[in-house]
């Protein structure tokens, strides 16, 4: 049971949840084909994989280009003889390509808005396309997407990452429909606030980053920031055979933020 011996591929896997699934991953078994456009960090994540009695490989893949993921899902297929899960992991925010003046409707780019759908939303589709004839060969196939808390509620400077998101829950449901004659599950999870580079990156365009962070915690029943493994525990269920009578699923993982219209400081938990 479980995921041992399940053929993972991660996108944007150098860091941050990424690269705390395909540990938490290789730890139960999985062998992991660790992918991003960061070669240095990208290989020291399987290299450490590999030290510690996993099984990982690292291919650079830039998830826009059609060849470099076609390129990618061979590669996962030579090391590991086919492919079970596809992670798509690989995500950005527009805080990450522009100024905090620009990450507004009136001052955002055309193009900051596009890569920012382009990588989060379309570039998974791609994926799964470049994944699909390995997936049918699989015992065991699913796919799991990152969605975020954004995907349904609206945060300040976030139009395109929403707008992403939002698309990716409902291109995992339509995924979910076409590919389920075939047996592949496609779901997807929603984080809040992850202690990751991009959530930090987040925090510190707004004008009081303090206060900012605070505030998302506040909202938060557990009152901390979440961890990359937290979030990569919940992917690899996704992935497990405990997990067979999921599909189409979109599951928050946000420590209780989406389940009330309150901070928690009224609660005496400040």
């Amino acid at each position: 049971m479980g995921i041992e011996g399940l053929r993972f591929v991660i996108t944007g896997a150098a860091t941050g949840i990424g690269a705390a699934t395909a540990q938490v991953a290789a730890d139960k078994g999985a062998k992991v084909m660790v992918s991003d456009l960061n070669d240095e960090q990208g290989q020291a994540v399987a290299d450490e994989i590999n030290a510690s009695g996993g099984t990982a490989a690292y291919t650079h893949c830039d998830v826009t280009d059609p060849d470099q993921v076609d390129a990618l899902m061979a590669a996962a297929a030579a090391a590991f003889g086919g492919i079970d899960v596809l992670h798509n992991n690989a995500g950005i925010h527009e805080t990450a390509l522009a100024s905090p003046e620009q990450c507004s409707l009136e001052g955002m780019p055309l193009d900051v808005f596009k890569k920012v759908v382009e990588v989060n939303a379309v570039a998974p589709w791609i994926c799964s396309k470049a994944a699909l004839p390995y997936l049918k060969e699989s015992d065991w196939p699913s796919i799991v997407n990152a969605a975020s808390t954004g995907a349904q509620s609206a945060y300040p400077n976030n139009s395109a990452y929403g707008t992403s998101k939002g698309g990716i829950r409902l291109q995992t449901q339509n995924l979910a429909v076409d590919l389920a004659p075939l047996g592949i599950r496609v779901n997807c999870y929603g984080p809040t606030a992850i202690a990751t580079d991009m959530v930090t990156n987040f925090v510190k365009q707004s004008d009081d980053p303090v206060a900012f962070e605070k505030a998302l915690i506040n909202t938060s029943l557990i009152p901390r920031l979440g961890l990359p493994s937290e979030v990569g525990e919940l992917v690899c269920f996704l992935a497990s055979r405990e997990a067979g009578f999921i599909n189409g699923a979109y599951i928050l993982i946000d420590g209780g933020s989406l389940a009330w219209r309150g901070t928690v400081d009224i609660l005496g938990m400040e």
